[in-house]
């Protein structure tokens, strides 16, 4: 038996708009693309704005600071203590490499503020506990910026998951990859700053995965190493025996891929559109015939996170709920044991 739609063969959502949520003021640790992401979307899209960033490079947080109207910038040595030291920041987001996650966290936590972390979170399960740990003796709220969960579309496949339209989920794939140019100094293939095709872009199709089957069973990976000795290329494998389920997550830093996602369930499928982790459309097919299409595509995207971040701040949480701290933890687990059989391992772990 399908279960009954609730919306018109073409639908799109009636979420609370970004420009709703209470503002923020931020301070940026980092002025790469993330950074800058971050930045286009918070200020066309919210009600946030961002009043300091800071970066090493003085050229580069310049820059930013500049394209951005950012008032206040600090960079060199001990930048990114400046910043959370200045008291017209209110949260900090986090977008340096993985090895300076944990650090910097903990050094915005403990002056108070509240902290989105470029996702992965930390290198590793250990150093995320920490994290979440000190953000909760400290009550400020700290979250992953899994930015995909927030989206249109994925708060619309978890409505039809949720009311049965597929039925019993049996097996979800993703796959995401790159193909950066090999430079061993570089954040995706240097092990000092937890390079690797896995923590980079693993992350999304394996939380994907979490967020339609939780926490797995048992954890398979094979893949290869760069020269370098990171992660160049996996397939992840995430079983849920007592489900009769099972995920499938591939990444790559040899090909760029087609980025695909689909959730397959005993009475249908959901296809999600190319690059399933930012703005795309998806698909219900039952019975082979595709029954419903959702396509509510979105300018950037970072503004749907943004925005749930700024109205659980205000209202005193110290988690999210749809990216809560459960959910980085299982994704970081999961992470650290594929890492484990693929014999990755970074200085000092």
């Amino acid at each position: 038996m399908t279960a009954t739609l609730t919306a018109p063969a073409m639908a799109t959502h009636r979420l609370a708009l970004p420009e709703s949520a209470p503002p923020l003021a931020w301070g940026v640790i980092g002025s790469g693309f993330m950074a800058d992401a971050f930045a286009r979307s918070a200020l066309a899209h919210t009600r946030s704005r961002i009043v300091a960033v800071a970066s090493r490079d003085s050229h580069h947080s310049n820059l930013y600071a500049k394209r951005h109207g950012v008032a206040v910038v600090r960079s060199g040595e001990g930048a990114a203590e400046r910043l959370v030291e200045d008291p017209s920041v209110q949260a900090v987001y986090i977008a340096t490499p993985h090895s300076l996650h944990r650090e910097q966290a903990l050094l915005a936590i403990a002056a108070g503020k509240h902290v989105l972390v470029e996702k992965a979170f930390t290198r590793n399960e250990a150093e995320a506990r920490e994290v979440i740990d000190a953000a909760r003796k400290a009550g400020v709220f700290v979250m992953e910026a899994m930015w995909t969960r927030f989206l249109p579309h994925m708060v619309e496949a978890r409505r039809l998951v949720r009311e049965g339209a597929i039925g019993e989920i049996v097996h979800v794939s993703a796959d995401f990859g790159g193909s950066p140019e090999f430079d061993p100094t570089s954040r995706s293939f240097d092990p000092t700053l937890a390079g690797g095709a896995l923590l980079d872009l693993g992350v999304y199709p394996i939380s994907l995965i979490h967020d339609f089957l939780g926490d797995p069973e048992a954890v398979r990976a094979i893949g290869a190493l760069a020269p370098t000795g990171v992660d160049l290329r996996e397939t992840v494998i995430l079983n849920y025996p007592s489900r009769r389920a099972m995920g499938t997550a591939m990444s790559t830093f040899e090909v760029d891929t087609g980025r695909f996602a689909t959730i397959n369930g005993r009475q249908g499928r959901i296809d999600f559109g190319p690059s399933y982790y930012g703005p795309t459309s998806l698909s219900l097919v039952r019975a082979g015939r595709k029954d419903y299409v959702f396509d509510q595509r979105t300018e950037l995207g970072w503004q749907y996170q943004i925005a749930s971040f700024a109205r659980a701040a205000s209202e005193g949480r110290v988690e999210s709920d749809i990216m809560p701290h459960a959910a980085t933890l299982d994704v970081m687990r999961v992470m650290d044991e594929a890492r484990r059989q693929l014999g990755v391992v970074f200085p000092g772990e």
